[in-house]
């Protein structure tokens, strides 16, 4: 099952959304909006009754809204086929929407593939860049941010980047409600920066020069060698991770700087 994030204005484009990677009801955060079943379009009464004017099922279980009924056609016309061939199409018990640390691939009494420290003593021989990714938001009280490994292009048509957040991030939910962020790339002279940005519960901004990046208005830090403004486009579950998409709005880069790196466990620089 998936929900409709759609644009309302921002510069960004509508995506499609699991579901357990959205948030309750509630208000929905600045710039964009999570719809599905009772969401802004109408409620699932109406959806139904819209499906049955059009000659499908009333019985369809979820149909998504405003201007997507073509989707639900389908959706209802697999229901019925599989149901003249005798598969089953119950859907399974309902379940909580919202992303839960305590989410897990394995279940509670299985081994897991591998131990964790293993898992992290591998991965970490794939060295990496280092960057901070900062947000305003205006409702929590200014700048936020935190320091991600996790980070990478992703598309050059549209331009898209992604990074990766922890389920448990306290920063994560102030980005989404700015529904904007910047990824300022740390040159090699920034480790302590990059310190200074993994603590939680710290005011990491703190004599930390920064401005405002030209069209979302995330922090783009003093001296970094490069910086991508962007607008959240999608984010999708990943294990307990966030996979955060973003669409590029403006970027830009100094000529010459040297980036940070990271190895195991390691701040590192390129050596000629």
């Amino acid at each position: 099952m998936s929900v409709l994030l759609r644009n309302r204005g921002v510069g960004w484009p509508s995506a499609t959304l699991p579901v357990a990677a959205c948030a309750p009801a509630g208000p929905p955060v600045r710039g964009w909006a999570v719809c599905g079943g009772g969401g802004e379009g109408g409620t699932e009464t109406e959806a139904k009754a819209k499906a049955k004017a059009n000659g499908f099922s009333s019985d369809v279980s979820s149909v998504s809204m405003d201007g997507v009924m073509g989707h639900a056609g389908m959706a209802a016309a697999a229901v019925r086929h599989l149901r003249s061939t005798g598969a089953a199409t119950a859907a399974g018990p309902p379940y909580d929407a919202l992303p839960r640390p305590a989410l897990r691939a394995v279940g509670e009494d299985e081994r897991p593939p591998v131990a964790p420290a293993e898992f992290r003593r591998v991965l970490g021989y794939f060295a990496s860049g280092v960057t901070v990714v900062t947000a305003h938001d205006e409702e929590g009280g200014g700048p936020a941010g935190f320091a991600c490994q996790s980070f990478a292009s992703l598309s050059l048509d549209p331009p898209l980047v992604v990074f990766m957040v922890a389920r448990t991030s306290t920063t994560w939910p102030r980005i989404a409600r700015a529904g904007a962020f910047c990824v300022n790339v740390l040159g090699a002279h920034q480790a302590g920066l990059c310190r200074a940005f993994a603590v939680s519960g710290a005011d990491k901004f703190a004599g930390v020069a920064h401005a405002p990046a030209p069209v979302t208005g995330s922090p783009r830090l003093a001296s970094v060698p490069a910086w991508i403004d962007c607008t959240i486009s999608a984010v999708h579950t990943g294990g307990d991770h966030l996979i955060v998409v973003g669409r590029v709005e403006a970027l830009g880069a100094v000529a010459d700087g040297d980036p940070l790196l990271f190895h195991r466990g390691r701040f590192g620089r390129f050596e000629a």
